[in-house]
């Protein structure tokens, strides 16, 4: 045997060994092997390594692992055979595999990941598994990876660069021979996709796509946490000159084949800033003193036809996505911002949900199809406030009358079980750069609430119609499912320290005791933790062609209808509306089942970017503050430390535990605290403390605190 074969074999110790084994034994899980045959196939010739194969074999089948058939020729006894599922990786490099046919996630070395990356769905080798303790093994395929383009930092030296990647997901730096560089320069921030990996190298070998520009400037920044998370920031230039071939004018036939409604008083609410208006009501009264109010939504699917360049990008996209600074729309924008959207004072055709409602909101008369506006006036969320608090301004009679019918509905909602989760909507005063000067709260008050109110009505009266009426029929809905009855009851637990209650035993008399809670905790300081914590404990709504019911909003049947500029699912529903209206059959139900799953995956994402900015501005905010004193409440504890929220502007930052040099404290998961192993001195979730800005790290979108 070679020096080098020596030095790879000796010293390796009986749990490797052991490993390497089983290994051997899984690829012929049926075929007895005796310690020769395993030793070929390891390559082992000393004798000191045949005879600690020898030993492991023998410890292999006192455990239990391995059984011997005939005269020393051995089996696994128990091979565990193979699973897949999909990596959830840690920072300290090992992972765990989470399978749908198992009930304990999967362990799996570093060594074994053999290049599996977070979010890959892998094919694992289960081993034997030893009595008490949880399965193990080791990735032997890498069915699809979740990514393969990463955002980082570019290194450079004389013969090569690496891209530092950004994702504290990603455990490796991308080697980039500089042939691959396409311009990118040291220090700047750049997209690099993998191109190879060979299991015997350290590192993956990438390509730089994209050239992001220098870390700290705002443009580059918010275009990183797009590409974080596989997101666009532009339209391709054909989908461009698409959107400028559609045709915005009304002809006239299209018009008269509508339901015509531009001599009714129309108008939209929207925020300020707001760029596209997708809805817009309508209100008359009828001879019989009832009123016809009239939910008119952009009609989309009228210029985005299925299966063009445009409707493609769409369904790929599924969803606008707001940062901080912008909105990466769904549509190009000559549709979003101009063709579709309800500009005042313009013809405009939209899809609509008219109801006829009597003096106490109910709903006498229902109809649903197409029509052709014209909004008199575009209010901003502001302005039909004060027109609704003082009686006076534009369309006072329209907005005071549907703002006492969306009360009514609002309290008939609540009465049935809807719960009333209203977080505060953090907004930045940004300068013409970028730079956070401020940091405000979106309020929420009765013109909002106006909108939300006969949105919810449209979208919950169209999936009745279909779900209810036309019973069979392939459909796109927005379900909420029960909250987890774990969940509930650790977070009935810990509210209990704070004086609260909660029946979590009588799930059907579960919304009223939020709503109460949540009216109890208002304006105190547990408030925002509280909320936080119970939204937790709350499953996520998602898209679905199998309705299970809103059980948030505590309705049988629920979908999105009035939002399709932003959401693909929204054009989803108007096209299979559509069709039922004409008395067509029902449309194939796995294709749109995989279009719901798509578009719950990217909404995610979408949600989880806009977060990464709001995150990444708020440590910007705090740079600049760095030593100064802040009041904040503990908002999570952990067992490397506790987050402190500070109150007066909600930017969160972590006090690491061996910041606490007074004393030794243990983590305890179980009260939400950390405890002071000497002193007893404890930090728990909820509890109001002093805490200065010690850090700001940009780069990985962090804050550090210290007690003050």
């Amino acid at each position: 045997m070679s020096k080098k074969k020596q030095s790879k074999n000796s010293g390796i110790n009986q749990k490797n060994l052991i490993e390497l084994i089983t290994k051997v034994m899984a690829k012929n899980p049926r075929q007895p092997l005796n310690y020769k045959q395993i030793s070929a196939r390891l390559q082992i010739t000393g004798k000191e390594e045949k005879r600690a194969l020898t030993e492991a074999l023998l410890r292999m089948k006192k455990d239990g692992l391995a059984e011997e058939r005939g005269h020393g020729k051995y089996v696994l006894k128990a091979a565990g055979g193979y699973v897949t599922g999909s990596v959830d990786l840690t920072k300290f490099g090992y992972a765990f595999i989470i399978c749908d046919d198992l009930e304990e996630d999967v362990f799996v070395a570093a060594r074994n990941l053999n290049t599996a990356l977070h979010g890959d769905k892998v094919k694992v080798l289960l081993y034997a598994r030893h009595k008490g303790k949880r399965p193990e093994g080791e990735v032997v395929e890498i069915i699809s990876r979740s990514r393969a383009s990463f955002v980082g930092t570019i290194e450079l030296t004389p013969n090569f660069a690496f891209l530092i990647p950004d994702n504290k997901n990603m455990p490796f730096d991308l080697f980039i021979p500089l042939s691959k560089l396409n311009g990118a320069k040291q220090g700047q921030k750049a997209v690099a996709r993998m191109i190879e990996w060979d299991q015997r190298s350290r590192n993956p070998v990438g390509e730089v796509t994209e050239v992001l520009g220098n870390p700290g400037e705002n443009d580059t920044e918010m275009h990183a946490i797009l590409a974080e998370f596989g997101l666009p920031n532009k339209f391709a230039p054909e989908v461009e000159a698409c959107a400028e071939k559609i045709e915005a004018a009304i002809t006239a036939d299209e018009a008269a084949a509508r339901r015509d409604f531009r001599d009714v008083p129309t108008f939209t609410i929207d925020p300020e800033d707001a760029k596209d208006f997708d809805d817009a009501l309508s209100l008359r009264k009828l001879p019989d003193g009832n009123m016809e109010v009239g939910v008119h939504i952009a009609d989309v699917t009228h210029y985005v036809r299925p299966g063009s360049v445009i409707d493609k990008v769409a369904q790929e996209r599924a969803t606008s996505v707001y940062l901080v600074d912008r909105t990466i729309p769904m549509l190009p924008e000559r549709l979003s911002n101009h063709i579709c959207s309800l500009n005042p004072m313009e013809d405009k055709l939209t899809y609509s949900a008219v109801f006829e409602l009597d003096s106490k909101a109910n709903v006498v008369n229902e109809w649903f199809g197409r029509t052709v506006i014209r909004s008199d006036r575009r209010f901003s969320y502001s302005g039909a406030q004060q027109v609704i608090d003082t009686g006076e301004g534009d369309m006072k009679e329209q907005l005071l009358t549907l703002h006492n019918l969306a009360q009514m509905l609002r309290s008939r909602r609540f009465a049935s079980g809807s719960f009333a989760f209203e977080r505060l909507e953090v907004k930045f005063n940004l300068s013409e750069t970028g730079i956070p000067l401020g940091i405000l709260f979106r309020e929420f008050g009765t013109a909002n609430q106006l909108i939300e109110e006969f949105m919810l009505l449209a979208n919950r009266r169209v999936a009745e119609y279909v779900g209810k009426k036309l019973q069979g029929k392939t459909f796109v809905y927005r379900i909420h499912d029960k909250p987890d009855p774990e969940k509930l009851s650790s977070f009935s637990y810990f509210i209990k320290r704070f004086g609260y209650q909660l029946d979590t035993e009588n799930i059907r008399g579960l919304p009223a005791a939020m709503n109460k809670l949540m009216d109890d905790i208002a304006g105190k300081k547990e408030q925002n933790v509280i909320e936080t914590l119970a939204l937790r404990s709350m499953a996520k709504a998602v898209y679905s062609t199998d309705n299970i019911g809103h059980y948030g909003l505590a309705f049988s049947h629920y979908t999105h209808f009035t939002s399709p500029i932003r959401r693909y699912p929204d054009m989803m529903v108007h096209r299979l509306l559509t069709k039922y209206l004409e008395g067509q059959s029902a449309r194939d139900r796995d294709k749109y089942a995989k279009l719901c799953e798509h578009s719950s995956k990217m909404e995610r994402l979408a949600t989880d970017a806009e977060r990464a900015s709001i995150k990444y501005k708020q440590v910007e905010f705090m740079s600049d503050k760095i030593g100064r004193v802040f009041d904040g409440v503990i908002s999570g504890v952990t067992e490397w430390g506790i987050y402190v929220e500070i109150i007066e502007n909600q930017c969160e930052g972590m006090v690491a535990i061996r910041e606490l040099q007074d004393d030794y404290f243990e983590y305890d998961e179980e009260n939400y605290c950390i405890r002071g192993r000497h002193s007893g001195k404890v930090y728990m979730l909820g509890d109001k403390v002093s805490v200065e800005v010690a850090r700001a790290d940009l780069q990985k979108r962090q804050l550090d605190y210290r007690l003050a």
